[in-house]
């Protein structure tokens, strides 16, 4: 698969489906605002209430559009998924994991960046909640627009810090939690690319490298689907499941294992007798991987929708609750009626702009087949596990990216080093006065070798010749070609630098909609 850039679209206005959207989703916002006030009774302001409520149905919108395509983006590029099957999969366990495990309490100040205490009024803190609410959401609609997947979480968390030294100056933030967060935007790609090629080179090396490549499978495919189920329910009962089942990560994990160990032995004699059936090749391996893809994607959805459901609906509930209270807390309950909001919302985003974003991540990045999308999904369940435990703070969004990558890279780097190799046979056949036919017939066993073989090929060039590598020039112009034809250096450029400037890009957004609130307040 060439993905080297390819010639520019042209600008067009936008056609009548995306328009239809764009009602659809309108119709949502200005809905979910009516809603509030038959449910916000109690609310001193219900105009104010029914604002607060149409921009966190906007900013859930968007969390659908934009980062839900992290979790069924690759399924969806190595073809276990259709766009329609994967959206459908996406915006039921999306919605089910915010409805049923979202908690029915959420901090008010997000991943506590800023002292609550220290803005005072509670009318000053309900304008931070809402530039805060509608920065992020704006940030995010841009990105998605832009074709960047980007942390909804990093953008609410922007949007909180801008408002909050905006409305209490500079000492109002936790420096220390920036820091963090800032170190995140390194840590979590990182992480989740090197989980993610250490699982493909594992596949690799004990299957696809393999002569019998159907008899490896068998052995290593079980256990994989035993590693998978272990990392996602561990994942599901720290993240998914913590706001109504708590449990330590020693338990979680035993419990985990218990899952995974039953998993193995019903999945190890279905792969059996799947695998008898298949043709011994690298396409027909690949088969084997398509149904623990489509599950990883629906738990990645269920989990995601419990955790980043508070990205939306966390700053509504603490609006809400200053509305009835009067006062700043530090903590609010969710109504069921907002929850609805978050979970519905993002629903209707995924559904109606999702596709965008789910076809950049899936195919515009590199080329993913069942294997690679299946090691990237095991690389975000066991990042965020890892992660969790030494304290990290890491984005779902970034390890998913940054496990795409992760694969990407890998097979350039094996590509270019088989290609090395190939060259090398060549020059070594040539400098032991091998003729054509010899040559070509070392090429022909060197390609349907496996490792150990390759090594014994390459040595047995070697004994005829000492060792003379290709070229610096030939090395560069080989590495330069793979570079451009396995992952798309665009992609990367333009991800990496929306990653860098989401919080500050939310964080000035924030301020200038705090300001232009703050002013419509004082001028009433």
């Amino acid at each position: 698969m060439d993905l080297t850039n390819s010639p520019k679209e042209k600008a067009s206005l936008p056609s009548g489906n995306e328009f239809v959207r764009v009602l659809i989703a309108l119709a949502f916002v200005l809905a979910s605002g009516f809603y509030a006030t038959m449910n916000g009774m109690e609310a001193s302001n219900l105009s104010i209430l029914a604002i607060a409520a149409a921009i966190g149905a906007y900013m859930a919108v968007n969390i659908g559009a934009n980062d839900v395509a992290n979790n069924v983006g690759p399924a969806v590029g190595a073809k276990a998924l259709s766009m329609t099957g994967a959206i459908l999969i996406a915006a039921v366990f999306e919605a089910a994991g915010a409805l049923i495990a979202g908690g029915t309490v959420v901090g008010t100040i997000k991943n506590g960046i800023i002292n609550p205490s220290a803005i005072g009024e509670a009318e000053t803190f309900i304008w931070v909640m809402m530039a805060a609410l509608l920065a992020g959401a704006i940030w995010l609609n841009l990105a998605t627009y832009l074709g960047a997947p980007v942390s909804t979480t990093h953008s609410i968390v922007g949007g909180v810090l801008g408002a909050g030294i905006a409305a209490g100056g500079w000492d109002i933030a936790n420096w220390d939690k920036m820091i963090a967060i800032v170190a995140s935007w390194i840590i979590s790609p990182v992480m989740g690319g090197v989980i993610a090629a250490l699982f493909l080179m594992y596949i690799k090396r004990s299957i696809t490298y393999k002569n019998d490549m159907i008899a490896a499978a068998k052995k290593v495919v079980p256990l994989l689907v035993g590693i998978m189920v272990w990392s996602f329910s561990t994942y599901l009962i720290l993240k998914g499941l913590k706001k109504i089942w708590k449990l330590d990560f020693m338990t979680a994990s035993l419990v985990g294992f218990a899952i995974a160990l039953t998993a193995y032995f019903l999945v190890r004699p279905m792969v059996d007798k799947a695998a008898s059936a298949l043709k011994n090749d690298k396409d027909a391996v690949n088969s084997l991987f398509t149904l623990p893809l489509i599950v990883s994607a629906a738990l990645l959805s269920f989990a995601h929708g419990a955790n980043d459901v508070a990205n939306a609906i966390g700053p509504l509930a603490a609006i809400n609750d200053a509305l009835m209270s009067g006062v700043v807390s530090g903590k609010a309950s969710i109504p069921i009626w907002v929850m609805m909001i978050g979970g519905v919302g993002i629903a209707f985003g995924l559904a109606l702009f999702g596709p965008k974003l789910i076809k950049a991540v899936g195919s515009e990045i590199t080329e993913l087949d069942k294997t690679r999308a299946f090691c990237v999904a095991m690389a975000a369940a066991i990042t965020v596990i890892i992660a969790s435990q030494l304290g990290l703070p890491v984005s779902s969004t970034h390890i998913a990216v940054g496990g795409i990558f992760g694969v990407g890279f890998l097979r350039e780097y094996l590509k270019l080093s088989y290609d090395k190799k190939l060259s090398a046979i060549i020059s070594h056949s040539e400098s032991a006065g091998l003729d054509g036919l010899q040559t070509q017939e070392f090429v022909k066993r060197f390609k349907l070798a496996d490792v150990d073989e390759k090594r014994a090929i390459l040595k047995e060039l070697k004994a005829a010749r000492a060792a003379s590598p290709i070229s610096s020039q030939e090395r560069k112009g080989l590495k330069k070609a793979t570079k451009k034809e396995l992952v798309k250096r665009s992609a990367l450029l333009r991800i990496a630098a929306a990653w860098v400037i989401t919080v500050p890009a939310s964080a000035i957004l924030s301020a200038i909609i705090f300001y232009i609130l703050l002013g419509f307040s004082v001028s009433r």
